[in-house]
C-alpha cells in the first residue's frame, strides 16, 4: 500500500524550518554531471487559479531552499521562477521533472523581446502525445553558451505535488533513468515471481489465502509501477482518465486486497474478534473512497485516501501485535514483514520532508521495503505450510494411537458380543418364525378381504344387471299374452275363410266373417301385433345392449394390452351401474377429442366402476339432494389423457384425502366396506404409470383427476 507512506505524513511531527532569502541562479557548468535544482527555484500558490502568465509575473516568489520542493496536496496551481546560466559546452539542456503523476505541466521560456513561449504537458492527453518515450515529464532548453534564461514553471495534480527537478544533457538524463528502468525492472520481476509462486501454490492447495494474497501483490506492485509512471506508459498509455484516477483507484484496491488477507491470514475472526471489526470499519472507509474519485475529485480522494492508509497501518499493527502475544507464530511472521515496510515508508516521508536527501537510497527505499515485506510474508505463508503440515502428521499419529485403542476395545467386546449376539439371534429366530406366521395370516387376510371387495363388486354388478335385463325380459313377457290372444283371433278368422269353399250360403257365411271382424275389430288387433312385436324386439335390443356393455366392461377375450376407445369403458360402465343412479342424479358427459390408448381394459373399467361407486355412495349419503350431478370430462396433454370425474357428493376433510388410497381405510360403517376399493384404483393407474389426483373440501364434493400414457406399452 504505497498510500500508506504519504499517510504517515501525520505521525512525523518535524518543522522545517528556513531563511527567506531571494532565489539564487543556476550556473550549469559540467555537461557530465546531473544538476538538481530545487532548491534554485522560486515558488507561488495561485489560490485563484485563473491567474494569467502575466500576471503571474507581477507576483512575489518565495525561495525554496529544497532540494526537492513539497507542495503538499493541493487544489492550487503552484508556480515554480528559476533562471539558468550556461557555462557548459553544450547549447541544449534537458529540464526532467521526475514527477510522472502531475496532472497538468508547462513551462514557459521567456526570450529577450519580454515575450514567451510554452510547452504543455499532462495526464489530461495521451502518452504518445508527448513526443518521446519516457513516462518522466522532459522539456528541451535552447539555451547558447555563456547566456542565461528564465523560465517559470506551472504545475498542478490531485496527489501530493513534489518536484524532483534535473537539470543536464540528453545523455546525463538517459544515464540516470536507465538505472532507475533497471533496478525497477528487477523490483518488477520479485512481484513477479512471488505472484506466480503463491498462485501455484493456490493451484496446490486450493487455500484462499494464497489468492488474496496473490491479489494483494499485483496490487502492491500495481502501486509502485502507478507512481512512477510506467502505467500510463505501458498499461494504459491511450486513456488519461485512468492516468489520472489511477493514482487513486490503484491505492484503494491495495488497500482493500492487504486488509482482505490479513484478515485471512491472522484469522481475525477467531483470534481477535474486535480487530477484526476494526478491520470491516476500515474495509467500508476504502469502499468510500470511490465516491470523490469517481466525481473527479481527486484532492479529497487522495486526502481519504491517505487518511485510510494511515489508519489502516495503525490498526493493522496492534492487531498483529495483539494476536501475537496470543502465541500464534502467523503474527510474529507479518509483524516482521510489516516493520519492514513501515521502516521503508518512514525513510519516504523522510525523503518527502526533506529530511534525507532525495537520493537514490531514499527514491528506492519504498519498492525495496515493500519487496522485502512481499518476500517475508511469502516466507511466512510457506511456513503456514509447514505448521499444517505438521499439524497434519500430528493428528494422524493421534488418530492411529486411538485407531489402535479402539482395535484393543473392539477385540474385548467382541467376546463379550459374541455370546450376547448367540443369544439374541436364537431370540430372534424364535420372533421370526413368530413373524412368519403372523404375515402368512395377514396375506391370507388380506387375500379373503380382496376377494371379499371382489365379490362385494360382483355381487353389486350382478345385482344391476339382473335388474337391468330384468326390466326388458319382463316386457317382453308382457306382450306375448296379448299377443298370443290377437294371434288366435286371427287364426279363428282364417279358419272361417277357409270354411267358405264347404258353406252353401257363401254370402250369409261372408256376412258372419264380417261380423266377427268388427267384434274382434281386425284394424286394432293389427296395430296391437304390430306394437306388441316392436315392444319385444325392443326388449331383446335392450338386452342385447347390456350383455354389450358388460362384455366391453369385463373385456373377458382382451387379458393383454390392447387400444381401446376410453369412452366405451366411460359408457360401458355407466350402462351397468344405471339401475344404481337415483333419478335425482344427472349424469354430465363432456367428451375431448381423444386417440385410442393402450391399457388392460377390463382393469381401467374397474377403476371407474369404483370411483363411480364411490361418488354416487357420497351423493346418497346426503341428507337433502338439490342439483346433484356427476360430470365426466376428458382431455388430452401431451402423451396423457386425463379423465376428470366430478360429483356433488359430501366430499372429504384434508386428513381423509390424504389416507384414501391406503388399503383397509374405509369412512363407512363396520361391515359396508372392506376399504379396498381405491387402493385397487390406485395399483390400476400405478401399473399403467398413470396417476391420480384428488381435489375435495367437506360439502364441496369430490373430483378425481386420472392420467393414463397414450402408449402403456413402452413404459412398462
Amino acid at each position: 500500500m504505497i498510500s500508506k507512506a504519504v499517510a504517515l505524513w501525520s505521525i512525523i511531527t518535524l518543522a522545517v524550518f528556513f531563511n527567506v532569502t531571494a532565489q539564487s541562479p543556476i550556473d550549469f557548468q559540467d555537461n557530465k554531471k546531473l544538476l538538481q535544482i530545487g532548491s534554485h527555484l522560486g515558488l507561488y500558490s495561485d489560490r485563484t487559479n485563473n491567474l494569467s502568465f502575466e500576471e503571474v509575473q507581477k507576483q512575489t516568489f518565495t525561495p525554496s531552499l529544497q532540494d526537492v520542493p513539497n507542495l503538499q496536496i493541493t487544489p492550487y496551481t503552484q508556480w515554480a521562477k528559476f533562471s539558468i546560466t550556461n557555462h557548459s559546452s553544450s547549447n541544449q539542456l534537458v529540464l526532467e521533472v521526475e514527477s510522472p503523476t502531475i496532472d497538468d505541466i508547462t513551462i514557459f521560456e521567456l526570450r529577450a523581446d519580454g515575450s514567451y513561449t510554452s510547452t504543455r504537458l499532462g495526464e489530461f492527453v495521451p502518452y504518445k502525445a508527448r513526443g518521446y518515450d519516457h513516462q518522466n515529464y522532459r522539456f528541451k532548453l535552447n539555451i547558447p553558451r555563456n547566456t542565461s534564461k528564465d523560465f517559470y514553471l506551472r504545475a498542478r495534480a490531485g496527489e501530493q505535488l513534489q518536484l524532483p527537478m534535473f537539470l543536464g544533457t540528453a545523455e546525463t538524463i538517459y544515464e540516470k533513468n536507465s538505472k532507475r528502468d533497471i533496478i525497477f525492472g528487477i523490483y518488477v520481476g520479485v512481484i513477479l515471481a512471488m505472484t506466480f509462486y503463491n498462485l501455484f501454490i493456490y493451484i496446490s492447495t486450493r487455500d484462499k489465502s494464497y489468492l488474496t494474497y496473490v491479489s494483494y501483490i499485483i496490487f502492491v506492485g500495481l502501486t509502485q509501477v502507478t507512481l512512477q509512471g510506467y502505467a500510463f506508459r505501458f498499461l494504459w498509455p491511450n486513456s488519461p482518465w485512468l492516468a489520472m484516477h489511477s493514482t487513486a483507484l490503484v491505492p484503494i484496491f491495495n488497500g482493500l486486497t492487504a486488509l482482505w488477507f490479513i484478515q485471512q491470514f491472522l484469522s481475525t475472526k477467531e483470534n481477535y474478534p474486535i480487530g477484526n471489526k476494526m478491520i470491516n470499519t476500515m474495509i467500508v472507509l476504502y469502499l468510500l473512497c470511490f465516491i470523490p474519485t469517481f466525481m473527479n475529485e481527486y484532492v479529497y480522494a487522495q486526502i481519504l485516501v491517505q487518511f485510510d492508509a494511515f489508519m489502516a497501518a495503525i490498526i493493522v499493527f496492534l492487531v498483529a501485535y495483539r494476536i501475537s502475544l496470543k502465541g500464534v507464530n502467523a503474527a510474529r511472521f507479518f509483524l516482521a514483514a510489516w516493520s519492514v515496510f513501515l521502516l521503508s515508508i518512514f525513510v519516504f516521508v523522510l525523503r518527502n520532508f526533506n529530511l534525507l536527501p532525495y537520493n537514490n537510497f531514499t527514491f528506492y527505499a519504498l519498492q525495496v521495503g515493500s519487496g522485502l515485506e512481499v518476500l517475508l510474508l511469502s516466507f511466512a505463508l510457506a511456513h503456514r505450510i509447514n505448521v499444517f503440515k505438521a499439524e497434519k502428521e500430528a493428528s494422524q499419529q493421534m488418530a492411529l494411537a486411538i485407531s489402535q485403542e479402539n482395535e484393543r476395545l473392539v477385540r474385548e467386546q467382541n467376546i463379550i458380543l459374541e455370546s450376547k449376539v448367540k443369544d439374541r439371534t436364537e431370540d430372534l429366530q424364535a420372533t421370526n418364525l413368530e413373524l412368519n406366521n403372523a404375515l402368512t395370516n395377514l396375506k391370507d387376510a388380506q387375500t379373503r378381504l380382496v376377494e371379499k371387495e371382489k365379490m362385494a363388486s360382483l355381487g353389486q354388478l350382478t345385482a344391476g344387471i339382473a335388474h337391468e335385463i330384468n326390466n326388458p325380459i319382463n316386457f317382453v313377457t308382457s306382450n306375448i299374452k296379448p299377443l298370443k290372444l290377437d294371434i288366435a283371433d286371427l287364426e279363428e278368422l282364417l279358419h272361417r275363410y277357409n270354411e267358405l269353399h264347404h258353406a252353401e250360403d257363401v254370402k250369409g257365411t261372408l256376412a258372419e266373417i264380417d261380423a266377427f271382424k268388427k267384434e274382434i275389430d281386425i284394424d286394432y288387433i293389427h296395430e296391437e301385433i304390430n306394437s306388441l312385436i316392436k315392444g319385444i324386439e325392443d326388449g331383446a335390443t335392450r338386452t342385447a345392449e347390456i350383455v354389450k356393455g358388460l362384455r366391453t366392461f369385463s373385456r373377458l377375450d382382451e387379458s393383454e394390452v390392447k387400444s381401446i376407445d376410453i369412452h366405451e369403458g366411460l359408457d360401458s360402465t355407466l350402462v351397468l351401474l344405471r339401475n344404481g343412479i337415483p333419478p335425482y342424479v344427472n349424469i354430465i358427459k363432456d367428451y375431448g377429442s381423444l386417440p385410442k390408448i393402450e391399457c388392460y381394459a377390463g382393469k381401467v373399467n374397474q377403476v371407474f366402476m369404483n370411483i363411480f361407486s364411490n361418488a354416487l355412495n357420497a351423493i346418497k349419503t346426503k341428507p337433502v339432494h338439490q342439483n346433484e350431478f356427476i360430470s365426466i370430462k376428458t382431455s388430452k396433454e401431451e402423451e396423457f389423457i386425463v379423465i376428470t370425474i366430478k360429483d356433488t357428493g359430501t366430499g372429504m376433510s384434508d386428513a381423509v384425502k390424504e389416507k384414501i388410497f391406503d388399503p383397509f381405510f374405509t369412512t363407512k360403517d363396520v361391515g359396508e366396506g372392506t376399504g379396498l376399493g381405491l387402493s385397487i384404483v390406485f395399483s390400476i393407474i400405478e401399473k399403467h404409470k398413470g396417476k391420480i389426483v384428488v381435489n375435495s373440501a367437506p360439502g364441496e364434493g369430490a373430483e378425481f383427476i386420472i392420467y393414463l400414457p397414450l402408449h402403456i406399452a413402452t413404459n412398462l
